[in-house]
């Protein structure tokens, strides 16, 4: 199974949007799928609901951090340049696609209180966050396909 259906079946069956990303990719990163969902559960929502960047979008900037960051501050600033580029070259091709990476504007000004929405069929029919997350995985896996991680 690709990942862009594994993330799309793990949100519909009641991830929230960056879990679903997160953990789908967990074949490549090594993650435990526990640890990925608990990792990656704060960012649903666009952050918890605040309908800030897209879930899907950080779930997939989170796993693109595990595969190609960096981990020391000390002389890391060539590090951080390229990683940061890499993260606007994901979260642009994202936006191209899309046409925003911010959850409310995707999803047209939806409610931002923190109690979830219940997953019913309706919830399913209005919202496209199925989608959002198979359009992260899919540019994830394209970008990995070009770069293998060096892991």
């Amino acid at each position: 199974m690709d990942h862009s259906t594994k993330a799309a079946e793990l949100f519909l069956g009641g991830s929230n949007c960056a879990q679903a990303v997160v953990v789908a990719f967990c074949d490549v990163t090594g993650l435990e799928p526990s640890f990925a969902a608990r990792m990656a559960c704060s960012f649903g929502g666009g952050m918890g609901r605040m309908r800030e960047v897209c879930g899907a979008v950080s779930g997939m900037l989170m796993v693109a951090g595990l595969l190609y960051g960096y981990d020391d501050p000390g002389p890391g600033d060539a590090a951080k340049k390229a990683h940061y580029q890499l993260v606007q070259l994901l979260a642009g091709k994202f936006r191209e696609e899309v046409g925003s990476i911010i959850c409310r504007e995707i999803l047209k000004n939806p409610p931002s209180d923190p109690n979830p929405t219940p997953r019913t069929a309706e919830y399913y029919k209005v919202r496209p966050c199925a989608r959002m997350v198979m359009v992260a995985a899919r540019i994830l896996d394209a970008y990995i396909a070009e770069h293998p991680p060096k892991q």
